[in-house]
């Protein structure tokens, strides 16, 4: 029998484009890493691998622009927990972090107390992998690897301002960039554009510190440099058509605005412009809606090209101890993360000034914050004290006859980090999520994925978006189409980001997935937790949801199928590769 000319058809699947157009009941054969039929008649599949979509929903793989998989990427490039729940390209480089100009010393300082992971195993992930000198050669170092998705990166302010001016000028607030040393970081972000890089990240947000013993407590580099600094790089963006991903300082109006004025598109080309975050916390109901209405109304009357990154699930947060950014908001907090170690520690938890202290941030009602500190909304899931599992902080403290900040740090003086906690900090209001999921300001992202690996897990957020927009269909209090969000996780993404990726259409690269809806179930709002042998074994909270994602095809190869992957995934064998915009 003759040979059917496709490598892979996937048959009989309800096939989305990625583009918004009509999903519709279709067979896709693939060739040599590409799509090379989508037919409505059955594919002869004579020689081909076979995958069987029937019931099931064929999509372009997700893509997700927030990340920070830039160490753990070196050490097991396979990205498991990102491509076993659909995502296929990832982006990384964000908030300023990257690793490619700074030293293996620098960055780990960079990385580890930001983005909650160990800095003894990212320091060695850097210094084993970390032979490359500029962006050429790093992305050179990155398709050598035996990649899983496709990745595209940024350049990260706080790395090329630390390499330039050393960690402890970057993080001095009485020091600033001589007119050479600025030139020296244009330099370096214009060598980056032209490798292929997407653009630049930058941070406003001071509660972003610095981990190791050199500076410890410092914010990140990018923090301490002044506007004009920052308006420099943006003019090589704006020239180049390039990214600028940002966590602006919300706290301040004035900061807003500068973000408003760049982005601009009157009389110059508007600077495409991604900032975090498009979210509804707790803390302060109304900014949900004066978040999603900047964007529009900046795109519309400044002719920019702005828009709010946004997590589309509630954003619970877990705790082991005190080992929480949110604790960074506030002096008292800040003083005792600055102690790593833990004797040290418990001795000012003890200390009664320190209480008084701790107290008064706690309860006080009228300061900047993102979290309520709300100890009653604050619950125990793990104690060495049985009896305190399953209780808030505050009814602890009620039961003890003491305030709940004390009951607080009573367990944490007793117990450390073995008291685990959890807390929902934003978009805990479903209307308030269904509306920024249909808002063309905001982007879909920011799921934080490789970083605060005992924080969160949000892996699985197109998966947990598809969800709710099916479950909403079922309701009949629809709020997007499947094919709109669809769209939202994958397409809308590339096209924003000038990326060949997103899309599943005749001559598109094969980066599929085949969606079970009927998996889509109340385990995809849970999470799991695997050792991470990479990071010296920690306990990783993960996602799992293997019900839903059935296959995964990254340029035409399958990956990953029925909970597992193909044997030499991610270490005999590769199938992503470096992305470049258009």
């Amino acid at each position: 029998m003759a040979d059917s000319g496709f490598d892979v058809v996937v048959r009989g699947g309800r096939w989305f484009d990625g583009t918004g157009a009509p999903s519709a009941l279709r067979h896709v054969g693939i060739r040599g890493g590409k799509i090379a039929a989508v037919s409505t008649a059955p594919l002869p599949d004579e020689g081909a691998e076979v995958i069987d979509a029937v019931g099931r929903w064929v999509l372009p793989g997700m893509v997700d622009i927030h990340t920070h998989y830039d160490a753990e990427v070196l050490i097991s490039p396979g990205l498991t927990e990102s491509v076993r729940h659909g995502v296929t390209t990832v982006v990384f480089g964000n908030c300023s972090l990257s690793t490619v100009y700074s030293s293996a010393a620098n960055c780990a300082d960079m990385f580890s107390r930001v983005e909650a992971m160990p800095r003894e195993h990212v320091l060695d992930a850097l210094e084993r992998y970390q032979a490359w000198h500029g962006p050429v050669e790093y992305l050179a170092a990155l398709q050598g690897l035996p990649l899983g998705p496709n990745l595209a990166v940024s350049l990260g302010h706080s790395d090329i301002r630390a390499a330039v001016m050393g960690l402890g000028r970057a993080t001095d607030p009485r020091a600033r960039a001589t007119t050479r040393e600025l030139a020296a970081m244009r330099k370096m972000l214009g060598e980056s554009l032209d490798a292929g890089f997407v653009g630049l990240s930058t941070i406003k947000n001071p509660w972003n510190k610095l981990d190791g013993d050199r500076f410890r407590s410092r914010r990140l580099p990018s923090t301490y440099a002044p506007w004009g600094e920052h308006r420099t790089l943006h003019d090589l963006l704006r020239e180049r058509g390039a990214v600028l991903q940002s966590v602006p300082n919300l706290t301040t109006k004035i900061g807003m605005v500068r973000y408003f004025a760049q982005s601009s598109g009157v009389f110059r080309k508007p600077l495409r412009t991604t900032l975090l975050s498009a979210a509804d916390p707790k803390s302060n109901p109304r900014l949900a809606r004066v978040i999603g209405l900047s964007a529009r109304t900046v795109n519309k009357v400044a002719r920019a090209d702005l828009r709010w990154q946004h997590l589309p699930v509630p954003f619970e947060v877990y705790a082991d101890g005190i080992s929480l950014p949110v604790f960074e908001e506030f002096g008292s907090g800040q003083t005792a993360l600055h102690i790593a170690d833990e004797l040290e520690r418990n001795a000012l938890l003890r200390d009664e000034r320190y209480r008084r202290w701790f107290r008064r941030d706690i309860e006080r009602r009228f300061s900047p914050r993102v979290w309520t500190r709300d100890l009653y909304d604050a619950e125990i899931v793990e104690c060495p004290e049985p009896t305190a599992v399953g209780k808030s902080f505050g009814k602890i403290g009620d039961e003890r006859g003491i305030p709940a900040a004390d009951a607080f740090l009573d367990l944490l003086v007793a117990h450390g980090a073995r008291v685990r906690w959890r807390t929902t900090v934003a978009n805990h209001r479903p209307a308030v999520l269904d509306r920024f999921a249909a808002d063309d300001g905001v982007l879909i992202g920011f799921s934080d994925a490789g970083a605060h690996l005992r924080t969160l897990a949000f892996y699985n957020i197109g998966l947990r978006l598809l969800k709710r927009v099916r479950d909403a269909i079922v309701a009949g209090r629809p709020f997007l189409s499947l094919e709109q969000a669809v769209y939202r996780l994958t397409g809308e993404l590339a096209d924003w980001y000038g990326l060949d990726a997103g899309h599943a259409r005749a001559g598109d690269r094969a980066d599929l997935v085949v969606v079970d809806p009927d998996g889509l179930d109340e385990s995809v709002d849970a999470y799991a937790e695997r050792s991470m042998p990479e990071f010296g074994g920690v306990s990783r909270m993960v996602n799992r949801n293997d019900r839903a994602v059935t296959a995964t095809l990254i340029g035409g190869q399958l990956v990953f199928a029925d909970g597992e992957f193909v044997p030499g995934y991610g270490t005999k064998f590769g199938t992503g590769r470096v992305l470049r915009p258009r």
